[in-house]
């Protein structure tokens, strides 16, 4: 036997700690994996993302227009009734 060798334990509290956090960490990198819940990542918040549509204007232009500036009445309109809008 070496000099210098240490016997430790098998059951010493140092290492156990270290088996159960390695255990807690493989359990949520398994769980991040099968749901692609996030448990690392910063998510953006959705307030600061602006949403926008876009629409066509009346002479025929594509733009985007905020969402918030959308009145709530949205239908669709048919064919024919696009086709009188649209200035030429």
């Amino acid at each position: 036997m070496d000099t210098n060798e240490h016997n430790t334990p098998t059951n010493s509290p140092e290492r156990r700690k270290f088996v159960w956090g390695m255990g807690i960490l493989s359990a949520f990198a398994a769980v991040e994996s099968i749901t692609g819940i996030s448990f690392w990542r910063k998510k953006k918040p959705l307030s600061d993302k602006k949403q926008t549509v876009k629409m066509l204007t009346q002479d025929g232009r594509l733009v985007e227009v905020d969402v918030s500036k959308i009145s709530g009445s949205m239908k669709k309109i048919t064919n024919t009734e696009m086709q009188h809008w649209i200035k030429k």
